[in-house]
């Protein structure tokens, strides 16, 4: 599947959103405002310049909208929950080279608040899965005690862990040791 350069950007930062979330024993990772900031500058996320309460509402508001769309049943559910983040986010598509980087498209209109602002590029990535009809590509990790948020970009869509160096490691040691067990009881 070819996802152009700044899709696949704001795909990662839809998954690294959704991720933040509070999941069992985990804490909420956008717990303040300066963890907001945190997550703002690891996404090098521009035009972003003060952050407040109320803008770490509206991020976690939409991390909740996005978090429903790696869990909708299927493309037409996906496509309804897109819709409604887009549209609410006010959507202004516009050309545009700065920080470095070619030319991209932002779907965030001038001056819109940092949640916007994700909700319209992230929906937009979104949108452009499910168009492609890959929406079960956004799956959730299939470990037991995991359940994160990731885009299978795999050729063959078979990607069932959210990162092979550890759930699915994990799950691979064990079962190997499992086999050794049993071979040698």
């Amino acid at each position: 599947m070819l996802i152009p350069h700044d899709t696949r950007i704001a795909l990662d930062m839809v998954v690294d959103l959704v991720n933040t979330s509070p999941e069992s024993e985990e804490p909420d990772r956008l717990a303040d405002v300066e963890a907001l900031y945190g997550f703002v500058r690891d996404h090098d996320i521009s035009g972003v310049e003060s952050l407040t309460a109320r803008d770490l509402s509206g991020v976690r508001t939409v991390r909740g909208r996005f978090a429903g769309v790696f869990e909708a049943a299927d493309a037409r559910a996906a496509a309804g929950l897109v819709n409604e983040i887009v549209a609410e986010a006010g959507t202004t598509p516009q050309l545009t080279d700065h920080d470095g980087y070619d030319w991209h498209v932002h779907y965030f209109a001038p001056g819109a608040s940092i949640a916007d602002h994700l909700a319209a590029d992230g929906g937009m990535a979104l949108a452009f899965i499910v168009v492609a009809g890959e929406q079960e590509r956004l799956r959730r990790c299939e470990a037991p005690d995991c359940g994160r948020a990731f885009v299978d970009l795999s050729r063959n869509r078979s990607r069932r862990y959210c990162d092979s160096r550890t759930c699915g490691n994990r799950l691979h040691v064990a079962a190997y040791r499992a086999r050794r067990k049993e071979a040698a009881g």
